[in-house]
Order: C-alpha cells, then sequence, then structure tokens
C-alpha cells in the first residue's frame, strides 16, 4: 500500500515575466527622471552688486502663540493673560498701529498648531502688515 502522494508540485517559477516587467520599470523611471530634470524652477538671487541692507528695522509688536493655542502680546502682556484669537485681534490691531511700522513678530510654541499661526498670518495680510516668524536655530 503506497500512501505518497502522487501529485508533485513544482517549485520552479517563469523568470522570463520576471525579467520583461523589470525592464519596463527601468524604463519608465528613466523616462520620468528625464523629463523631471528639464523643469527648472527660476530663482532671482540678487546681484554681487547690489547693495542689500545690513541693518533691518526692528519689529516692536510680538504676539506669542503658546502651546495650548492661546495668544498674548510680549511687550504689555504675560503668558497668565493670554487668550483667545477672537479676543486679542482687535489689541494686535491697535498696538501695530500704534507702533508706527506694519510689521508683526510671530512668535509660537513648536506644540501650538498651524492654524494658530494661519489665523495670525490672515490678520496679517488683511491689515497689509508685513508677517516676521521667529524661530530658534
Amino acid at each position: 500500500m503506497n500512501l505518497g502522494t502522487r501529485n508533485k508540485i513544482k517549485v520552479e517559477a517563469g523568470t522570463a515575466s520576471m525579467t520583461d516587467l523589470v525592464f519596463l520599470l527601468l524604463i519608465f523611471f528613466i523616462i520620468i527622471s528625464l523629463t523631471a530634470s528639464n523643469n527648472h524652477t527660476p530663482v532671482d538671487l540678487p546681484k554681487p552688486s547690489e547693495n542689500l541692507k545690513s541693518v533691518q528695522d526692528p519689529v516692536t509688536t510680538t504676539i506669542v502663540i503658546t502651546d495650548e493655542n492661546k495668544y498674548f502680546l510680549s511687550q504689555t502682556e504675560k503668558l497668565e493673560d493670554a487668550r483667545d484669537f477672537d479676543l486679542i485681534k482687535d489689541k494686535i490691531s491697535k498696538e501695530v498701529n500704534d507702533s508706527g511700522k506694519l510689521k508683526l513678530k510671530i512668535a509660537g510654541h513648536k506644540k501650538a498648531d498651524y492654524e494658530a499661526v494661519f489665523q495670525i498670518l490672515a490678520l496679517a495680510q488683511a491689515n497689509g502688515w508685513e508677517p516676521v516668524l521667529a524661530y530658534q536655530k
């Protein structure tokens, strides 16, 4: 009595289709890399003869964004005075307009949401102010 299996499983695999696939992928990536390298983004760099300002005007109004997405003005307020955007936007406008410079320095905690920063940037854009982002290296 023979109890062995009669069906043998072939372990071989056809490699011809695999080499065709690798060849087609190679051609695809070569064509994509050649077309992507032709797109150059023009960048306006200053000419060596241009005089650049070495000293910039300091920004007097600084808004600080806390890790809880609250805001306070660093010159006149403290961390305990931090509040929501709707409650402070009028005070920001008054401070920037009283300073005489249409610049607003934005400093924020690394855990602050992007939306909190974008609200200040939108306020600056709506009023024609130049936003300056503060960061640490």
